[in-house]
């Protein structure tokens, strides 16, 4: 199989069959490959592909927040003379996986997470001492819809009702083994194996340890991590609203269903900086498709006389996935 610089057919059809449900297989990527018609060595070499050329992040885990680990959103009020400066200063901290430029006064945002509270306290610590700068903390309260897949073969977007976490908290060796795959499952043609084999350990228990990990909710999507720029979701828009706490119930299901909802959680308000308490993210091949699929949110949710804002972002400093490794300060 020959494709160009843009993904072909075929490997939008693999990254669209795979965001989720990747196989647990002894030889995964055998399976994976036949659901679109390629053997195993050639969905190997598409995966590597699209590795390289930047559109695939990793295959592996997303984590719910805050079930194997500690993770907060925060975000600073940064002078426009000093942003880029401040952003490099954020994005050097190990424990930072999503640091954005949006457009507020609130005009950087970044994702902190590591395997406990005190890990995002003392990072946030970090950024104000060598900033100088307040950092604003929003951690998850609840959330609602967390999946961060895209449709990429034409087809609507997935609406998978997902696995509620149950309350299981991973013990040391799932959390070893999250930190393991944190970069994904290696590309060869028994991942699990290597897998385990880094830990010392056997490929069954890998494997049940992972399914175990996603019966539990304890990992929201196992599959292909793609980036959205990449394959033209430009437009990242991140929709807030003041919803009275008592409505919450009522109208935050509502948002999560739109199809193009991507993540939907509450976070508190921190008054008189942040007002907002439920949160969206909506990403679309441009700002007016994104701005019409946010008022088709609040028609369908009758959120149209809420107080909101639409923080759309303007650059990206640096994404990856989240880190649970208790060595990350030295991998920075």
């Amino acid at each position: 199989m020959t494709c160009a610089a843009q993904p072909c057919p075929v490997e939008l059809a693999l990254l669209d069959r795979w965001q989720r449900d990747f196989p647990l297989a002894e030889r995964p990527f055998a399976q994976a490959g036949s659901a679109v018609g390629l053997g195993e060595g050639e969905t190997i070499a598409a995966f590597a592909r699209l590795q390289a050329t930047g559109v695939l992040s990793r295959i592996g885990a997303v984590v719910r927040p805050n079930t194997a680990g500690a993770s907060t959103l925060a975000a600073m009020r940064v002078p426009p003379e000093r942003l880029e400066q401040v952003a490099a200063l954020v994005s050097a901290q190990p424990r930072v996986n999503h640091n954005y430029e949006r457009e507020h006064d609130l005009n950087l945002w970044f994702v902190i997470a590591g395997p406990d509270r005190a890990a995002v306290t003392d990072t946030i610590a970090r950024i104000e001492t060598a900033t100088g700068l307040p950092v604003l903390d929003l951690p998850m309260v609840e959330g609602y819809h967390i999946d961060l897949g895209f449709p990429l073969a034409g087809g609507p977007a997935r609406k998978d009702l997902q696995r509620p976490a149950t309350g299981y908290r991973p013990d040391r060796h799932d959390r070893a083994l999250l930190a393991e795959i944190e970069d994904g499952l290696p590309l060869t043609l028994r991942p699990y194996r290597t897998v385990a084999e880094g830990l010392g350990t056997e490929q069954d228990d890998v494997l049940a340890r992972l399914d175990r990990l996603m019966r539990e909710g304890v990992i929201s999507r196992f599959g292909c991590v793609v980036r959205h720029r990449a394959l033209g979701y430009r437009a990242n828009a991140m929709a807030v609203w003041d919803v009275p706490d008592d409505q919450l119930t009522g109208v935050a299901p509502r948002l999560a269903r739109h199809p193009r909802v991507t993540l939907c959680y509450r976070r508190p308000r921190r008054l008189p900086d942040w007002r907002y308490n439920l949160f969206c993210m909506i990403h679309a091949t441009s700002r007016d498709d994104a701005s019409a699929s946010i008022r088709e949110i609040n028609e369908a949710a009758g959120t149209g006389g809420l107080a909101q804002d639409v923080l759309f972002s303007l650059r990206c400093f640096k994404q990856r996935g989240a880190t649970f490794s208790d060595t990350a300060e030295a991998r920075a």
